[in-house]
């Protein structure tokens, strides 16, 4: 189980150093990702959280960097697309993948499955789900196909296992990202790291 951001290429994107990677591919999210992958996952968050134009009209920005950031400084609900994908290390098969409308911000529904209702699903496209049957916890990669897809069964304490490491490896990311902003953004650091912190449902880093 690994957090994921969904990228989207930026063209002519030069506000900071980011990598190259494809459109609608995912970033695994933890704490051994280059300077310029974190600059492309925090790019991809602020991205996801562009504020929308006002009714009126305003001038144009003198401050790019400023205007990029602002929707990820000032909104209140903050999103980030991607979420906690599952994968069979020895096949290869993919049990859980985040589909459009998830998000890692709401990734904490995993804990659901395991102390509340006993389910959840992750976006649609697929329609990934996990529900819990007893001391059981049943994955399956699109519960609208006709085949249902892959499916696999954990036992819940397995899952709460892989559910704190992925956590781990957001929090791993956040630092790493908390490090980045003093070198990349060190005049807008500490606020684009708590707005990280939100985007992810962490705690800021202290």
């Amino acid at each position: 189980m690994r957090p994921v951001l969904e990228i989207c290429v930026a063209d002519g994107f030069a506000l900071w150093p980011i990598g190259e990677h494809e459109s609608y591919s995912y970033l695994v999210l933890d704490g051994k990702l280059t300077p310029r992958e974190v600059g492309t996952a925090v790019m991809r968050i602020a991205d996801c959280n562009g504020s929308e134009p006002e009714d009126e009209p305003e001038p144009c920005s003198t401050d790019p960097l400023g205007t990029f950031l602002q929707g990820l400084l000032t909104l209140p609900d903050l999103v980030a697309n991607g979420g906690f994908r599952v994968t069979d290390d020895a096949t290869g098969t993919v049990f859980v993948e985040p589909g459009c409308c998830s998000g890692l911000e709401t990734w904490r529904d995993w804990l659901e499955v395991l102390d509340g209702t006993g389910c959840a699903s992750f976006g649609h496209d697929p329609f990934s789900t996990a529900e819990r049957f007893g001391d059981t916890v049943r994955l399956t990669l699109d519960a609208h196909a006709k085949d249902a897809g892959p499916t696999t069964e954990l036992p819940v304490d397995q899952l709460r296992t892989l559910i704190t490491g992925a956590e781990q490896d957001l929090r791993d990311f956040l630092a790493l990202a908390a490090t980045w902003a003093e070198e990349h953004l060190p005049a807008q650091a500490a606020p684009v790291t708590a707005a990280l912190a939100r985007a992810l449902d962490l705690e800021p880093t202290p």
